[in-house]
């Protein structure tokens, strides 16, 4: 479609309908629109640049109503900013690659290839029908080779900065499929796709050293976020102060990590993980058969389950570590509560005083050892059934006996226990380096080969991208066809020339969503990632996206943009300057949406009905944006009448009923007082309250065409407030209502109206009068009103009269600006 770029094109006027009808122009102004490239982001235009993103999709074939919820808002505040004089971009593109596609291929025995961008196709013209702002032009697929030329790019200079490496971990492995698995694809311990129970094996596989970063990501000040979005982050990323204290083992010196090495006297048994190294060697061969049994379990857990409350559970290996101090001797247990990726793999436990390990302690019987007692506390029972975690003074402990324990005690404690030669200060985090490959097709390929003679070799640039093959073969086993295609394996190696094979991993597809949001900036680039010298436009003023993406997306991309900093590609330390997330609207049943449970609601079948504007209206308008809440069938009409009501404003010939008194004063004072509030809403991303103000605006308008003040300047100055104020939100209905009033150009390429002060600020108020403690009706006064005044204003009241009039007066009440009583007798 040819774009003309001048908004004045669209303007064409067209014969008036008689009653708002959405469908005769709704489709009229995306296409005009569209061919006018009035949305296209012109980076030399006027106004201070915003660059406004909300999270893009998987191009699954089809919008459901939480796309739309996501960005219709965002898309409404854009439109906003563009008409306060910013130079707005506002860019989409898909998150393409990923399991869905590959599993839809096996299903469906086709390409995932045709399956995404068939998709992509579909849910483009969707996006169009929502009305939004979005530039078109910049659109990519991470799945575009010309993308995931620069994942592949992005890997091999992170391997240069040894970032990126290779080694031996434990990974979910699928038995039947052959195939390492990624946690989210682990269902309650099995394979999503074929049921088959998952198992831990140690494979060697490629990881990101996201752990270099661990402390700068827990560093938030130069990003907004949500106080639960940091938190969630901050306790991911885990870091923990103390020391680690060794045990001696018949399987020799083991150590352990502990954050609370001032509660070291109350150590009463020692946990391995399953899969700890020493497992087999201490487990006694009385102990053997049980805890082979409970090791294989264990590795059938995902470790969110292991974490998950609940009974705990574990086996004793039979064999006793030493106490480094007391030189007690304290069984060794194996319990899948320990993780082997936090610490060392194994902790001293000391139920006392931690959760985790008082239950397990009190599961088996083991002993509980109290070390640590409240200032002036008694000392704890026998029978006690939680442990203190809590501070105090430490008890119990021979020579640290009276000092204090807890946070502000543990260095010198530490110093203290590494003087005699049994711990060491210690920092640890629970963020692990991120597991990076996949055994899966449908990804970015990893751009190594492997050579017998000079091993792992990257690509070369000139080699890059490393495409997928197209014509593969999906084998009932659901390995990864790039493990079958041995002519797309074969190549030669970079160093000497000498036959080769490919590496047949694909990258985790969260490093698509990692640094797209600077692929925006110039996605036509062909000499890097992005254009460098757009890098002015970052880092994104707003994202927006769901609360979901917390942890794993938006902590990787915060990872990945800290190291492209430290390459020389950015200036900047974070991906995002303010981050906003929106809820989720869930089914009529309060229910999350899904097929399974048939309350699922369609969008589409709303805009057949409805009308683009009123959905819009309706998603902003259903409940605070950031909290979302359940769809209600019945609550889209009042949008739809509401939208009628104001065509009705413009175009309706006269409106029936009794004659109002809607003073020019009261007019303007009701248009500049919603605009202030609009425009303070619109800032604070409060879409509910931004519908409401414009509803109750229509009220008085439509009071105001029955009043002396319709036809003056005030009433016309209120037509054109009030039209510029309904673009960003309802941007169908507000461009016709501006074309049949005759104005050139499109309403959105208007100025935001400036608030009138002076017009806003009423020296009158409206205040209730109650009789004997109830409601009778309300007055206006003026706001320095008497008593005197205020109560003759009440009486002279209709409404109040009848209910005072003939009976004793007790008490007059009258608190200025807020109520008036009159309390009466009789």
């Amino acid at each position: 479609m040819t774009q003309t770029n001048d908004p004045t094109t669209i303007n064409i006027p067209e014969p008036r309908m008689e009653r708002y009808n959405p469908h005769a122009i709704e489709k009229k102004w995306q296409d005009a629109w569209q061919r006018s490239g009035l949305y296209t982001f012109d980076e030399n235009g006027p106004g201070e640049k915003y660059y406004a993103l909300t999270m893009f999709p998987y191009p699954s074939g089809n919008l459901h109503i939480g796309h739309w919820y996501a960005n219709v808002a965002p898309d409404a505040r854009a439109r906003w900013l563009r008409m306060r004089g910013y130079n707005v971009l506002f860019p989409m593109g898909f998150d393409a690659f990923g399991l869905p596609a590959e599993n839809a291929a096996i299903k469906n025995n086709t390409n995932p290839a045709t399956w995404t961008y068939a998709n992509i196709e579909r849910m483009t013209g969707q996006f169009q029908a929502m009305g939004t702002m979005i530039d078109w032009s910049r659109q990519f697929a991470t799945s575009d080779p010309e993308y995931y030329r620069w994942n592949q790019w992005f890997f091999i200079e992170f391997y240069k900065r040894g970032l990126a490496y290779k080694k031996g971990g434990l990974v979910n492995w699928c038995p039947k499929d052959q195939t390492v698995l990624a946690n989210e694809q682990v269902v309650n311990g099995h394979c999503e796709r074929c049921g088959t129970a998952v198992e831990k094996r140690n494979l060697s596989q490629w990881y990101m050293k996201i752990t270099d970063y661990a402390d700068e990501l827990l560093d938030f000040s130069d990003t907004d976020m949500p106080e639960k979005v940091r938190l969630m982050q901050t306790n991911w990323i885990g870091k923990s102060v103390g020391a680690e204290v060794t045990f001696d083992t018949p399987a020799g010196p083991e150590t352990v990590f502990t954050t609370r090495p001032d509660t070291l006297m109350g150590a009463t048994f020692m946990v391995l993980a399953p899969e700890h190294a020493k497992v087999a060697e201490l487990t006694t061969d009385e102990q053997r058969d049980m805890v082979e049994a409970y090791v294989a379990a264990a590795g059938r857990k995902t470790d969110v389950e292991r974490q998950q409350e609940g009974e705990k559970t574990g086996v004793f290996t039979g064999s006793f570590a030493t106490h480094p101090i007391t030189g007690h001797q304290l069984p060794i247990w194996v319990a899948d509560y320990v993780l082997v990726t936090y610490g060392t793999g194994s902790i001293m436990a000391v139920p006392a005083h931690d959760e985790r390990d008082f239950a397990f302690a009190r599961q088996f019987g083991l002993d509980v050892r109290e070390v640590i007692r409240p200032e002036g506390g008694e000392p704890m029972a026998t029978d006690a059934t939680e442990p203190y975690t809590g501070e105090g003074v430490i008890v119990n402990s021979g020579e640290f006996d009276g000092l204090s324990g807890g946070k502000a005690s543990i260095a010198g404690i530490v110093e203290r226990l590494e003087a005699r030669g049994v711990a060491t200060a210690k920092t640890t985090y629970r963020l692990r380096d991120w597991l990076f490959a996949r055994q899966r097709y449908w990804g970015t390929p990893i751009p190594f080969v492997h050579c017998p003679e000079h091993g792992a070799q990257p690509v070369p640039e000139d080699q890059l991208p490393v495409r997928l093959p197209e014509n593969v073969e999906f084998t009932p086993t659901g390995q990864s066809p790039l493990k079958l295609d041995k002519a797309w394996m074969s190549t030669t190696c970079p160093v000497c020339g000498g036959p080769a094979e490919r590496d047949t991993d694909t990258m985790d597809t969260f490093v698509d969503s990692s640094w797209y949001m600077y692929r925006y900036l110039s996605p036509d680039y062909h000499d890097g990632p992005f254009d460098p010298s757009k890098d002015g436009m970052m880092p994104v003023n707003l994202y927006t996206g769901g609360i979901e993406h917390a942890i794993l997306h938006l902590l990787y991309s915060r990872f990945w943009v800290k190291v492209m900093r430290d390459m020389g590609l950015t200036k900047h330390s974070e991906p995002f300057a303010r981050l906003r997330n929106q809820g989720m609207i869930l089914g009529e049943d309060g229910d999350k949406m899904s097929k399974s449970r048939g309350n699922v609601v369609d969008p589409d079948d709303l805009v057949r009905e409805y009308g683009a504007d009123t959905v819009r209206t309706y998603l902003m308008f259903i409940a605070p944006w950031e909290l979302g809440g359940p769809w209600d069938p019945q609550g889209i009409n009042g949008p739809a009448k509401w939208l009628s009501r104001v065509w009705n404003i413009y175009f309706e010939a006269g409106t029936s009923g009794p004659a109002e008194s809607v003073t020019d004063a009261d007019l303007r004072y009701a248009v500049h007082a919603t605009l202030k509030k609009v425009t303070g809403d619109f800032d604070r991303l409060s879409f509910n309250t931004i519908i409401a103000s414009l509803m109750e605006l229509t009220n008085t308008l439509v009071k105001a065409k029955r009043a002396p003040v319709f036809g003056t300047p005030a009433w016309d100055e209120a037509l054109d407030v009030f039209n510029r104020m309904l673009a960003p939100v309802v941007p169908h209905i507000a461009e016709e209502i501006w074309m049949q009033r005759g104005l050139e150009g499109s309403v959105h390429t208007q100025s935001w109206p400036a608030v009138d002060e002076a017009a806003a600020t009423r020296d009158t108020v409206t205040i209730g009068v109650q009789v004997s403690g109830k409601v009778r009706g309300q007055v206006t006064i003026s706001k320095t009103a008497t008593q005197d005044e205020a109560m003759a204003a009440a009486r002279a009241n209709a409404d109040v009269a009848r209910f005072v009039e003939g009976k004793e007066t007790v008490k007059e009440v009258y608190v200025p600006g807020r109520i008036i009583n009159i309390v009466v007798k009789g």
